[in-house]
């Protein structure tokens, strides 16, 4: 699969090139629902929830949009907005879930994951380092799921069929937090290391944002 723009460490200034949207906009999209298990909205486009919150994926619009007051919504959220379209036009079968589990370092682009690009994950790990009751509870405010792994593990799903997990060891006197991001090795099927990258970043910044 072609890879994703470039863009800025932080996600900056991004803007998804129209030529995907007009890909995305090709695609069947009841194909795409039994691939990913998103949903058709009546009035055209894709539904989703990411982190237990409803997205819509306008391609005729070219955005994505979250409720607001009832009605949906245009939202600014390239990070997400980047992600979700290459997810969509790169999906080609249903992979499977929960069987084979790596870290960056075990994807064949491994060695995107360096310098810049390494996982934005410091701002979870030094609100949580030390309160994994915490990062817990904020994972479930999300939609996470537990998992028996580490001190506290959990697995987030920005899409319905694409899984983040989260393991955080807590730190004490002795020794220092730490904390590692896994994924179905399904994932490079389907999203290049920066859209990767991409979505572990916006999910990050949720996970340190929650109130």
């Amino acid at each position: 699969m072609k890879s994703a723009p470039s863009y800025s460490p932080d996600g900056s200034h991004l803007k998804v090139d129209a030529g995907y949207w007009e890909r995305l906009q090709r695609r069947d999209p009841l194909l795409l629902c039994n691939r990913t298990q998103f949903e058709p909205d009546p009035n055209g486009g894709l539904k989703f929830r990411f982190l237990g919150e409803d997205v819509l994926v306008a391609p005729a619009e070219r955005c994505l949009k979250r409720r607001d007051s009832g009605e949906w919504a245009r939202t600014d959220d390239p990070l997400l907005e980047l992600a979700t379209v290459l997810y969509l036009i790169g999906v080609e079968d249903v992979y499977p879930l929960g069987r084979d589990l790596v870290g960056p370092q075990g994807l064949r682009e491994r060695h995107f994951f360096q310098g810049p690009h390494e996982l934005k994950i410091a701002p979870v790990l030094e609100r949580y380092g030390r309160d994994a009751a915490g990062f817990g509870a904020a994972a479930q405010r999300l939609g996470g799921e537990p998992v028996g792994m580490a001190d506290s593990a959990w697995r987030l799903k920005p899409f319905p069929r694409i899984h983040l997990y989260y393991l955080l060891w807590e730190g004490d006197d002795e020794f220092a937090p730490r904390l590692s991001v896994l994924f179905d090795r399904s994932i490079e099927n389907i999203l290049a290391a920066d859209a990767i990258w991409g979505i572990v970043t916006r999910v990050s910044k949720a996970l340190a944002d929650v109130a």
